[in-house]
């Protein structure tokens, strides 16, 4: 539900047309959950999903829960396992950092402020690489993945 001032949503089910996000400066403007001082996300994440670049030169502080699941958070000379419901793992500015889902996980991350830059593209949003010698008549390739998140590992 939502009005001029009030969005009314469930987590899950709003994290997923967003990958996860609920809040943050990527919203629309007129949106409520629209914010350039705070992103919240809501990350289910299946045994074995990761992030696929470390993320550096991080100008964000950040606060990340755990639901369910365990979670690994891997940070310069750390890495953090959150195994209980509650767990979590703060970081500052500065703080490169990245992760891993040992099993299904559900994680809450809260960053602070919002600012663009971090996002990893999904595997669908990235362009073949171009090839000028292909034929564009030529059959496609059998051997590659029919999905092409499979490729993403």
């Amino acid at each position: 539900m939502q009005d001029d001032d009030v969005y009314v949503g469930n987590a899950g089910k709003d994290a997923a047309l967003d990958r996860g996000w609920l809040l943050g400066h990527f919203k629309e403007p007129d949106d409520p959950r629209h914010s350039t001082d705070v992103e919240i996300k809501w990350g289910v994440h299946p045994p074995g999903d990761e992030r696929a670049h470390w993320v550096t030169g991080e100008r964000r502080t950040a606060l990340l829960v755990l639901i369910s699941g365990r979670f690994r958070v891997e940070l310069p000379g750390r890495s953090v396992l959150l195994e209980q419901q509650g767990d979590y793992v703060v970081w500052g500015r500065g703080v490169d950092h990245s992760w891993r889902a040992e099993t299904e996980s559900v994680v809450l991350t809260v960053r602070w402020p919002s600012v663009a830059g971090y996002r990893v593209p999904d595997p669908a949003d990235r362009p073949a690489p171009a090839d000028p010698s292909a034929d564009p008549t030529a059959p496609a390739d059998p051997s590659a993945p029919a999905d092409p998140s499979a490729a993403d590992g």
